[in-house]
């Protein structure tokens, strides 16, 4: 059938060679700085605090969060070892997608691909929406401002708060309550990355150097305040929380299949991208099990429930921390989200620009600027659609739904690697997964294990999610494929 036609691999290729109008800038330095950019930020400075309470679930992970860190990294690097094999054999900017087309057949392409705007324009939303509450905590400890509420929330945060809404401004009787500073500063991001890909890359390994400085001093804090009663009991919710925590701060390990995003801009791809997406994931989870660590064992961990979308605040303000500590806190939080939104507003417009490239989108998000080379279409757009959502989203929604989207895709990445190997085992592979098919079917298991964790609500809008893009597909993506046409789309559009 059809829609289950696949490019072949040397097309790929080749085409990508040809056609490439991206500039090839990154090395492997750049591209593990771009990873751990896109992996710590809302995760570990957001989502843990929902986490170690069950907030959502009822389900407390307590203490024991260390250990979902743990299942979700071992569930991630089975999933990073079948990336590095992919990155490495198809080094193109489409990611998952790429792989899928080339494996699955192009109806499973188009899915993952519309699949994967939940993980980065949504999961960028939510990112959004917790750089500015960092943000405002900045601003109140460091320069003692502060934003009225109604700026620097959502409707549905403000109601649940008990808020008044007589206090806020209203305009023909709708209450004004928008999340400014989300809008603020996609803008912002938006404008750096149309400036060109070595330039975002040099301005997040600034950020990526000030975070992983700022967690290693709340870590050093967080010791010095632990108290091994804090740990007591180590798994409140049992094994329910342990596997529900896992499935929740998921969230924090998103970003490392960004950086497939860039294959195209890399210097030499065979060797840097799978250094960039493992060596990131590694070095991710050690610094996570050390912050989650030293967070439950400062303080009993339901008192985080105070601070619950600022955890690592709640904790320095438990022991009445000094204010420029939870400036530091506050600054190290909101340098991280600027960087995962750097990235993930990096990744996003070139998965676009891929799947205009092969026709399932309309030519003009194919479009390369003349000057700095980048996928400028695709990137206005996405900054517009993020930054209208993070004025008026929920973050709690935007996670779980990022989450179950993208543990979809990565169990496609996985299943495309074992169809690969059937069917083309003669091809040259720069780095092979270890493990035999053992590791992509691992990864598959772990990753359903952690979708099965997440709650029903999520499973209906992801299906809800998925069937748009099924009507979207039917009625224009199947009949402008290149495949189908013969067509080539090329950067300037046509």
């Amino acid at each position: 059938m059809s829609i289950f036609r696949v490019k072949p691999v040397d097309m790929i290729l080749s085409e990508a060679q040809e056609g490439n109008c991206l500039k090839r800038a990154l090395g492997a330095f750049d591209v593990t700085m771009i990873g751990i950019g896109a992996i710590i930020g809302a995760g570990i400075f957001a989502t843990v605090g929902a986490a170690v309470v069950g907030s959502a679930s009822g389900h407390p992970a307590g203490p024991s969060l260390i250990i979902s860190f743990a299942l979700t990294a071992v569930a991630c690097g089975f999933t990073a070892l079948c990336y590095a094999e992919f990155a490495a054999m198809v080094p193109v900017s489409g990611s998952a997608y790429t792989y899928a087309y080339a494996t699955l057949g192009e109806l499973i392409a188009w899915i993952i691909g519309w699949d994967l705007i939940i993980e980065y324009a949504i999961g960028n939303v939510a990112v959004a929406i917790s750089w500015a509450g960092y943000f405002n905590d900045f601003l109140s400890s460091f320069f003692g401002v502060s934003v009225p509420v109604w700026l620097r929330t959502d409707y549905r945060t403000f109601s649940q708060s008990g808020l008044d809404f007589t206090s806020v401004p209203h305009i023909f009787g709708v209450p004004v309550i928008i999340n400014i500073f989300g809008l603020l500063i996609v803008a912002a991001i938006t404008v750096l990355l149309l400036r060109g890909i070595k330039e975002s890359s040099r301005f997040n390994d600034v950020m990526v150097g000030i975070k992983l400085l700022v967690l290693a001093i709340f870590v050093g804090v967080g010791f010095y305040y632990f108290d091994p009663k804090n740990w007591v009991p180590f798994a409140p919710g049992g094994f329910r929380g342990i596997q529900v925590g896992a499935a929740t701060i998921f969230f924090a390990y998103i970003g490392f299949d960004a950086v497939s995003t860039v294959a195209e801009e890399t210097r030499d791809p065979k060797r840097d991208m799978p250094i960039g997406i493992l060596g990131s994931l590694v070095i991710c989870t050690v610094v996570y099990i050390l912050v989650t660590a030293a967070l439950t064992g400062m303080m009993p961990f339901m008192e985080i429930k105070s601070k619950i979308a600022e955890p690592l605040v709640a904790g320095l303000e438990y022991h009445h921390a000094s204010r420029w500590l939870i400036a530091l806190v506050s600054l190290g939080a909101v340098v991280a989200n600027t960087a995962v939104l750097l990235v993930f507003q990096m990744g996003q417009p070139r998965i676009f620009f891929s799947m205009s490239r092969d026709g399932l989108l309309p030519p003009v998000f194919a479009k390369v600027h003349p000057v700095y080379r980048t996928p400028w279409v695709t990137t206005i757009w996405t900054g517009v659609v993020v930054g209208v959502m993070a004025m008026f989203c929920n973050i709690d929604e935007m996670v779980n739904l990022c989450n179950i989207g993208t543990l979809f895709a990565f169990v496609l990445v996985c299943a495309g690697i074992i169809v690969l190997r059937i069917k083309d085992p003669a091809r040259p592979r720069p780095f092979r997964a270890p493990g035999g098919y053992a590791t992509p079917v691992l990864g598959i298991l772990f990753c359903l294990g952690l979708m099965h964790g997440l709650g029903r609500t999520n499973w209906i809008r992801f299906g809800v999610w998925l069937l748009i893009g099924l009507v979207i597909y039917y009625f224009y993506s199947r009949h402008h494929s290149e495949l189908e046409t013969g067509k080539k789309v090329s950067c300037n559009g046509g």
